[in-house]
């Protein structure tokens, strides 16, 4: 009778005591060396595969540290961040110092911020309104912050003559009860944002900044443009 290598495999798996009763014909037992065309023992096959498995987990150790180190990085970045934010005493000097702020944290260089169904009195609005109907539903149905290296021709041309250099972009809505406008940052590298990265540091600084829009400002309750 034969036996097919599954069944011989199942037999070991089932029987261990087979090793106890046969442990000359283990020492005698010599198969292909996984890194080479020489035959080796079967208890150093083993101890081969103990390595690899060893190496595999050093990598992916060496990964998840890798991975803590940078959102470390990120955390302390956004925690500079919000003190940055709580500086400021007025909407108008959030809206200029916006844009340094996220060049100098976090090397965004292209920034670009657009607001609607908020009224502020006292201060000149008029850039961060000029939005149509359509982007504000279209961000109204964004769950998530976009990222990649697609955008609507009106939201990419925010970006004036440096939008024909920029190859991805996040966008991240701005939302306190309701959406209140939309964060748009720009890269010249094409990997910079793309569409598998995480987002979710880009959902806190959208949290962050609407925040800091909503302090200083009222959010109106419909639709309508101001």
């Amino acid at each position: 009778m034969k036996f097919g290598s599954e069944e011989v495999a199942q037999y070991l798996k089932q029987h261990p005591q087979f090793f106890d009763e046969y442990a000359d014909v283990l020492a005698d037992i010599y198969v292909s060396h996984p890194h080479g065309g020489r035959a080796i023992p079967i208890s150093e096959r083993q101890i081969v595969t103990l390595r690899d498995k060893n190496h595999i987990l050093q990598d992916k150790l060496r990964e998840l540290i890798k991975f803590g180190e940078e959102n470390d990085v990120i955390s302390e970045k956004m925690h500079r961040l919000a003190i940055a934010l709580l500086a400021f005493t007025h909407l108008n000097d959030f809206l200029c110092g916006l844009n340094s702020i996220l060049r100098d944290n976090f090397s965004v260089p292209h920034v670009e911020l657009r607001l609607w169904n908020v009224k502020c009195d006292g201060i000149e609005m008029s850039k961060f309104i000029t939005t149509n109907a359509d982007i504000h539903a279209s961000i109204n149905n964004l769950l998530h912050p976009y990222c990649g290296p697609q955008l609507t021709d009106e939201i990419k041309g925010w970006f004036g003559e440096s939008a024909a250099h920029l190859r991805s972009f996040s966008m991240i809505p701005l939302r306190t009860k309701q959406t209140i406008g939309l964060l748009v940052l720009g890269s010249e590298e094409s990997q910079r944002f793309y569409p598998e990265m995480g987002t979710l540091y880009l959902k806190r600084l959208g949290d962050l900044v609407s925040t800091t829009i909503s302090r200083y400002s009222q959010i109106e309750s419909d639709d309508k443009e101001v």
